[in-house]
C-alpha cells in the first residue's frame, strides 16, 4: 500500500500534534478542505476521492474526540477555479477538464464558506460545508 496523499497526512498530523495544544489553551477550531469527492466517487477518480474521504474521516474522528472547546469543519467544494487544467497533458483530458471549470467557484466562495464557519459563536460548531457552483450538476 502507498503512503497516504498530502492532505490526508496534513489533516491527520495537524490534528494530532494541535489537538493537545487547543485543549491546553482552552480551545481552537480546525478546518480541513476536502472535496465533493469525499462523498462520491466518479470514475476515474477512486484514489483521489479516496484521500478526500480519508480527510472527511479524520475530520470527523477529531470532531467525536472533542470536548466541545475544540470546534471542527470541513469544507468540500465543488469545481473550484485553478490551473489544474493547464498540467494535463493528454489533450481531450485537458480539453474536458477546461469544459468542467467553465462553471467554476472562485476562490473567494470557498474563502467565504470558511469565514462562516469560524465566526460562529463558541457554543455552536459548522461540522460540514460543501459549496458547489449553482450551475454544476456535480
Amino acid at each position: 500500500m502507498s503512503a497516504p496523499s498530502p492532505s490526508t497526512r496534513s489533516a491527520s498530523t495537524t490534528s494530532t500534534s494541535s489537538a493537545p495544544v487547543m485543549r491546553a489553551q482552552g480551545g481552537g477550531h480546525f478546518v480541513n478542505v476536502a472535496s465533493v469527492g469525499a462523498y462520491e466517487v466518479s470514475p476515474t477518480a477512486a484514489v483521489y476521492c479516496a484521500t478526500k474521504f480519508a480527510v472527511r474521516a479524520v475530520s470527523e474522528g477529531l470532531r467525536q474526540e472533542s470536548d466541545g472547546s475544540v470546534r471542527v469543519t470541513l469544507v468540500s467544494p465543488g469545481v473550484t477555479e485553478s490551473e489544474l487544467a493547464e498540467g494535463i497533458s493528454d489533450p481531450a483530458a485537458r480539453e474536458a477538464m477546461r469544459a468542467c471549470r467553465a462553471v467554476a467557484l472562485p476562490a473567494s466562495a470557498i474563502a467565504g464558506a470558511i469565514a462562516y464557519a469560524v465566526a460562529q459563536p463558541a457554543g455552536a460548531d459548522v461540522n460540514e460545508i460543501v459549496v458547489r457552483p449553482a450551475a454544476s450538476a456535480q
